[in-house]
């Protein structure tokens, strides 16, 4: 029979995602057959699932950790922000149009049916379902419909641990307050808490671990000490995309925009040791000893183009492209350098046109059929082969579409400019290929390192899990799943 536990955290951010891959991997290598699921995400970090559908980047890298395939059903609600308060809706691995924040709060009641329905058809595939929640279920204003927390636990009969963060302070608060506040049905389906990125002497929060427990009534499942390697794992939220400051190798630096989309592209190139990889947050200028500027993803194409522009980054660019630099756009910063970008049924905002940055001859009219598909492609100029995904709107078509980037299937993809130091592309997920990316890099004169990016993310995949099997009571955790 098929258990699940769900993990809910005290706020956003406070590590579940993480927790739960590590949660994924240990649960296989104790010889369990587990699933990852999310009844609700919000990201627009993507990705490609195998029924041709899309869900949230944590949930792919859970699905990694549990030696599955990805599929729609473990992310049936994603919710991709567009503009500040509007965000497109993804059920069931389809985009089923926009809704401001209102209305969604208004109808996401209506998701529950189509949510259960994901979860009851991945549990019977596996021996044990790990739930993540989203944000906090303390965010009792927003409980009455809620899909992502208690809701669903209560809804699926899915027993909770409570995760805190001690890291951002004040976590007995965080525990002992999301007690107080909840809904007694709720708080009873609590089966226990604990602590999660604590740095230092775990011993010395001894007192402070009883006394959540004797308040609550709940046991304590753990102090979790920070786990340093995450940080090679794939990030889902933007706000995570940092890392520790290099100042040698070759210099990629890559454009914050608000709508970010799909970044974790840059994943592989951030682990090599001849790369020194930098994202630059808005207010800031693009550096003007960079070798290559990355122009990524993003939810809204003419928006983050306006973005840029507001930055100065596109006036940065041009100097940069003068110098002899180097660009390489991904998806919608393909999209961006071209000539124009058309938006005729207003699909991602007003509908109208917008002049891009004019570093490739090629424009872009976007059209209402969203491109979903795993690929196989041969880089153009170095032969090598490599696998990724598409996830956009939009036709690109123009003279430089003559030097493609790469082919898929014999077709062209992408477009170079005429002086080979200006490219852009649809495809997501290249550099993880090794072969490609050690090619990609000697063209640029930078060596590759020795380990593969696929092999380094399941040793830290593993090395999570035994971080997690020395620091918690995972036999007592895994105990708290119940039947479904």
């Amino acid at each position: 029979m098929t258990r699940a536990l769900m993990i809910q955290g005290t706020g956003s951010n406070v590590g579940k995602s993480v927790l739960v891959a590590g949660l994924c991997r240990a649960a296989l290598r104790r010889g369990l057959s587990v699933a990852p699921f999310k009844p609700q995400n919000m990201s627009n970090n993507a990705a490609v699932t195998a029924d041709g559908g899309e869900i949230g980047r944590a949930q792919a890298l859970q699905a990694r950790a549990c030696g599955r395939d990805l599929h729609s059903d473990m992310n049936p609600v994603l919710l991709k922000p567009e503009t500040d308060t509007g965000a497109q809706v993804v059920v069931q691995g389809r985009a089923r149009g926009a809704l401001n924040a209102r209305d969604f709060g208004a109808r996401k009641r209506d998701l529950m049916p189509a949510v259960l329905d994901s979860f009851t058809r991945l549990a019977r595939s596996a021996d044990l379902v790990l739930v993540e929640g989203a944000g906090s279920p303390a965010e009792v204003n927003l409980r009455a419909g809620d899909i992502a927390n208690m809701g669903f636990a209560r809804a699926a009969c899915v027993p909770v641990v409570l995760i805190g963060d001690i890291d951002r302070g004040g976590v007995i608060a965080q525990i002992v307050g999301t007690q107080a506040v909840l809904d007694p049905a709720d708080a009873a389906m609590i089966r226990g808490f604990a602590i999660n990125k604590f740095r230092g002497e775990p011993r010395l929060f001894d007192e402070g671990y009883r006394f959540i427990a004797q308040r609550t009534g709940w046991p304590g499942l753990g102090v979790v000490p920070w786990f340093d390697a995450a940080a090679r794992l794939p990030a889902e939220d933007a706000v995570d995309m940092g890392g520790p400051a290099r100042h040698d190798g070759f210099h990629i630096v890559c454009p914050m925009l608000s709508r970010i989309a799909n970044f974790d592209d840059l994943d592989p190139l951030k682990l090599e040791p001849g790369v020194r990889l930098r994202m630059i947050p808005p207010g800031q200028p693009l550096p003007a000893d960079a070798d290559l500027v990355i122009l990524p993803g993003t939810k809204s194409t003419r928006g983050d183009l306006a973005f840029l522009r507001a930055q100065g980054w596109d006036v940065d660019i041009a100097a940069h492209v003068r110098r002899g630099g180097h660009v390489l756009g991904l998806c919608g910063g393909y999209q961006m350098l071209g000539q124009r970008i058309l938006d005729p049924e207003g699909l991602e905002g007003p509908a109208g046109a917008t002049d891009g940055l004019g570093l490739l001859d090629i424009e872009t009219v976007m059209q209402p059929d969203k491109t979903l598909t795993r690929v196989a492609a041969i880089h153009a100029e170095t032969g090598a082969a490599f696998s990724g995904y598409e996830i956009h709107i939009g036709a690109t078509e123009g003279p430089d579409r003559a030097r493609p980037f790469a082919h898929v299937a014999g077709v062209p993809e992408g477009a170079v400019s005429m002086d080979g130091r200006v490219a852009g592309s649809y495809l997501h997920g290249l550099f993880s290929e090794d072969g490609f990316r050690r090619a990609w890099l000697a063209r640029l004169g930078v060596a590759a390192g020795a380990q593969g990016y696929d092999a380094a993310i399941d040793d830290t995949l593993d090395a999570l899990a035994a971080h997690l099997e020395r620091h918690m009571d995972l036999d007592t955790l895994f105990a708290a799943a119940a039947p479904v």
